[in-house]
């Protein structure tokens, strides 16, 4: 069922005189893909910090899941649903696909950290884990040590490690970033498979991925919103077009 699980009104964030993030509202629907596009230092990641409890806003408010969470710690976004990746890869590059799975789990299932209880044995800990690894792809890597899989796979751990947290928002900054061509098309896959149950915020530079999985377009510089529509109206849009698409799009 489509709903809207993340809702930010005008938020703002200023470092001094600068407004990096200005007046931006945004609704994050189930089911559907949201991007947010511009040339670098439009706002794009300083937007996702400030949806994700990473940064506070100067002014305006974060809803998730009809709670107001502006302001929340990081974690506590996190445990009401909230999930991201980053642009730097962010995963335990000496342990194996499974270990850096189940250790995203277990922030998930306290009883792994009963005393009598080694936390390899919770039931619920590696199931979540399982079905993590499962749905981003990854089950034939498990037992790999995460830094000899490939620049694209340890992507998809990234979101393994994310999944593993039970989110229902997806907050995904450059997660095509680096990808050959066969990678990125995996990736644009998986994406898709995910949206079915999750809202999906975007942030990308690979124009041809955005707009194969976009179903709603942002546009930001100078950390304002220039236009905000469907692929096909941000495609059309003459100050897009002269600002960041050129005419190849």
């Amino acid at each position: 069922m489509n709903e809207v699980l993340l809702s930010a009104r005008h938020l703002t964030k200023r470092f001094g005189g600068l407004a990096a993030v200005n007046m931006v509202s945004i609704d994050l629907w189930r089911d559907r893909i949201h991007a947010v596009i511009g040339p670098n230092g439009a706002g794009k990641s300083t937007l996702t910090h400030l949806l994700s409890g990473d940064l506070a806003p100067t002014e305006g408010t974060v809803t998730l899941g009809g709670v107001n969470v502006t302001g929340m710690k990081p974690e506590a976004i996190s445990h009401r649903g909230l999930g991201r990746s980053y642009q730097k890869t962010n995963i335990f590059l000496p342990f194996t696909v499974w270990e850096n799975v189940r250790l995203a789990a277990q922030s998930r299932a306290p009883q792994a950290w009963r005393w009598l209880l080694p936390a390899t044995k919770s039931i619920a800990t590696n199931d979540l884990a399982e079905r993590a690894i499962e749905l981003s792809g990854l089950k034939n890597r498990s037992s790999m040590v995460a830094a000899t899989i490939s620049h694209g796979e340890q992507r998809q751990l990234e979101i393994a490690m994310t999944l593993a947290t039970e989110p229902q928002v997806l907050l995904l900054d450059e997660p095509l970033a680096g990808m050959g061509v066969a990678e990125a098309e995996r990736m644009v896959e998986l994406l898709l498979n995910l949206k079915k149950s999750h809202a999906m915020l975007l942030v990308e530079h690979d124009m041809d991925a955005v707009f194969a999985l976009a179903d709603h377009l942002t546009v930001m510089v100078n950390g304002q919103v220039i236009v905000s529509g469907t692929p096909a109206e941000v495609r059309n849009d003459a100050g897009v077009q002269a600002a960041y698409l050129g005419e190849e799009h």
